[in-house]
């Protein structure tokens, strides 16, 4: 049986504890042993290295060196690395090894909350995108900066709401990828931003396949 560990917490407007339970039922599903817990302090108490899987559920925040450091050391020795959203993808804003390691920090969201966009899957033949059709978003649109060397399984175009940035002209932005940090696969999707969304059942489908795919 894998075993998976979700820390969950931070910023409470992403609906930490009850996404992680989403997350938990999804593995759960496929016979994971999965531990969550709500204190940063488990990755510096936990051998860390017995996880298959590690999912951050932890948006904005500060983390301790002896806390960081275990967990990017466990997923360069081969545990996968799995989240969404600002639960991964926006947490511990001053931790560069951190976002070295996501591949990706999120910047903005233009419009906010109940933007609608669409979402584009690249290869609908990937094994984490298969079958996967084109499908409308209502939710926030993640602007990221990124990691040139992640593989993209999916983009959002920008821009739809107004801002200074539409002078750039169009931009075909991130919202899946993966990549590899030492022996551990890391994999990331940007939708997410309550658990509404997390339901959503494109979301479950490219969460569940992702984080099968980053376990060890």
């Amino acid at each position: 049986m894998k075993k998976a560990l979700i820390f969950q917490g931070g910023w409470q407007g992403h609906e930490p504890e009850a996404v992680a339970n989403i997350l938990s039922e999804l593995l759960e599903e496929e016979n994971y042993e999965v531990k969550i817990t709500d204190t940063l302090d488990t990755l510096a108490s936990d051998d860390l290295t017995q996880y298959d899987l590690i999912v951050p559920n932890w948006t904005q925040g500060t983390i301790e060196k002896e806390q960081l450091q275990p967990l990017l050391e466990a997923v360069e020795k081969g545990t996968g690395l799995a989240g969404l959203h600002g639960g991964m993808g926006d947490s511990f804003r001053f931790e560069v090894d951190y976002q070295f390691m996501v591949g990706g920090q999120w910047v903005a969201h233009p419009g906010n909350d109940g933007v609608t966009y669409n979402v584009h899957i690249k290869d609908a033949d990937h094994p984490l995108t298969e079958g996967m059709e084109d499908f409308t978003v209502v939710s926030e649109q993640y602007y990221m900066h990124v990691d040139p060397a992640i593989n993209v399984l999916a983009t959002t175009r920008f821009p739809i709401a107004e801002g200074a940035y539409k002078t750039n002209g169009e931009v075909d932005m991130p919202v899946v990828w993966t990549k590899r940090w030492g022996k551990g696969k890391v994999y990331y999707c940007g939708l997410g931003h309550v658990a509404e969304i997390v339901r959503m059942p494109e979301v479950l489908k490219l969460m569940k396949k992702g984080m099968i795919w980053a376990s060890r």
